[in-house]
């Protein structure tokens, strides 16, 4: 894992993971930085980088995987950084597993919880589970189309003066569920195939 030694970034970099909304400025998102008198020991999260933390959240008790859809910055030495090999498309992976379901279902078998709820599970095992990605063209599409879907809501959205997080997380799962039940042709493989 890169790691900021270099001191490149600062508190004001440390990035976030957040069930709703993905990578996110901790500072912009919650109002101030939770992060130690020293983030030389961070790990670097690049643009289209994907991140996995296991904080367990009430929907996601086994923890969450995003992709960096932002800028670049730091995070925890908790979380573990992967990055697409050329057959991926990092929006792809985020909108895979945006539904609750499917990341438990993907996680479950894959984590052990401790004695006092925390996950042990390695970054080497957490994308060791096996995935169904169609090919690099229709993981495109169906990202181009998800992200189409997104900027409808989103202005929608804006016009309704907010208050429909429900609405697209609910319409971008109907739209992913209609791609992937109309059979993409795929086999089950390891994500660590998809990801170094």
């Amino acid at each position: 894992m890169e790691t900021n030694s270099s001191a490149k970034f600062d508190k004001n970099d440390v990035l976030s993971i957040s069930g709703d909304y993905g990578v996110v400025n901790q500072i912009a998102f919650q109002g101030r930085s939770f992060a130690s008198n020293s983030v030389v020991k961070y790990g670097v999260l690049h643009n289209e980088d994907i991140v996995y933390t296991k904080s367990p959240l009430k929907a996601n008790p086994y923890g969450i995987i995003k992709t960096n859809k932002g800028k670049a910055g730091i995070v925890s030495p908790l979380y573990a950084i992967y990055h697409p090999k050329n057959n991926l498309v990092p929006s792809f992976v985020q909108s895979y597993f945006e539904q609750n379901e499917r990341l438990n279902n993907y996680l479950r078998p894959l984590v052990n919880k401790g004695a006092k709820n925390n996950m042990l599970i390695s970054n080497e095992k957490a994308i060791s589970g096996k995935v169904i990605f169609p090919s690099r063209k229709e993981q495109e599409k169906i990202s181009a189309l998800l992200e189409r879907v997104d900027s409808l809501l989103t202005l929608h959205q804006r016009q309704q003066n907010g208050g429909y997080l429900w609405l697209e997380n609910s319409a971008k799962q109907v739209c992913f569920a209609i791609i992937t039940a109309s059979g993409y042709r795929s086999t089950k493989k390891a994500l660590s195939d998809q990801l170094r």
